[in-house]
């Protein structure tokens, strides 16, 4: 059991939901918990697709600072490994995710919505990196997600001046996909995840960790790693379904498999 982060299944898709009152701040326990919860989703073959989602009011205000304050030099080099660890599991998790941004994702909440495939933001919504504010710089991949979600210019804006955007200029600068109305923020986040849950696991698997590993590598490198997920399909079920279905002029139905 979790006391901070619990899973929620419904259909195909799955939601991590954050709920540690009153600003779902990220301390030590709420990270171990994130990291189990990241881990079961993508270990169920059941689950297709994933929203993470910190209630109506608020995503998360970012990690514990009353926490991390009387943290040493070396209590932190050994905290902040375990940190990135929970940040990087829900990164890999192998399939479509979906960030629901309501209220503030600052700090490690902002951080945790880059670690999503898609991002949807209610009006309402503020997103930033303030940690430079404490005399600190993001420590869960705040200056790596970022860069290479936005660009490094617009990424070093909000990491050297800490400031807060609005949900237009985020989705302006693409640090979030979709802006709806507050109130329809999970909605629009579990429907788009619902876009990938009848799609075929394997193949969207490859895709998202072809495109993620790719962004790290050389273009030649890169293009191995594509040619190698492109043949493996060919051995999948999915994949001869579907081959088969367009010859056939027919809709394929894909098992996972």
């Amino acid at each position: 059991m979790t006391d901070f982060v619990r899973v929620e299944v419904s259909g195909r898709v799955a939601t991590i939901r954050l709920d540690r009152p009153k600003m779902n701040a990220l301390n030590g326990q709420a990270q171990e918990e994130l990291g189990v919860c990241a881990r079961q989703v993508d270990a169920d073959p059941g689950v297709r697709a994933v929203v993470i989602y910190g209630g109506e009011r608020v995503f998360a205000a970012g990690v514990d600072v009353k926490e991390m304050a009387d943290m040493t030099y070396a209590d932190m080099s050994a905290h902040s490994s375990a940190l990135q660890a929970c940040f990087t599991a829900v990164a890999k998790i192998g399939k479509p995710v979906v960030a629901a941004i309501t209220g503030y994702a600052l700090g490690g909440g902002c951080e945790l919505a880059l670690c999503a495939d898609f991002r949807v933001a209610g009006e309402g919504a503020k997103l930033g990196q303030p940690e430079i504010s404490l005399g600190i710089i993001p420590g869960a991949g705040g200056t790596q997600r970022l860069p290479r979600l936005i660009g490094p210019a617009r990424a070093k804006d909000l990491v050297f001046t800490g400031r807060h955007v609005d949900a237009a200029e985020a989705l302006a600068i693409g640090l979030v996909d979709r802006v709806v109305p507050d109130a329809d923020v999970y909605a629009e986040a579990v429907a788009l995840a619902e876009r990938f849950a009848d799609g075929p696991a394997i193949a969207l698997r490859a895709a998202k960790q072809a495109i993620d590993h790719g962004l790290d590598v050389d273009l030649t490198t890169g293009l191995e790693i594509e040619r190698l997920h492109f043949s493996a399909l060919f051995a999948t079920e999915d994949g001869q379904a579907g081959l088969r279905a367009f010859t056939e002029k027919t809709k394929p139905e894909f098992t996972g498999r």
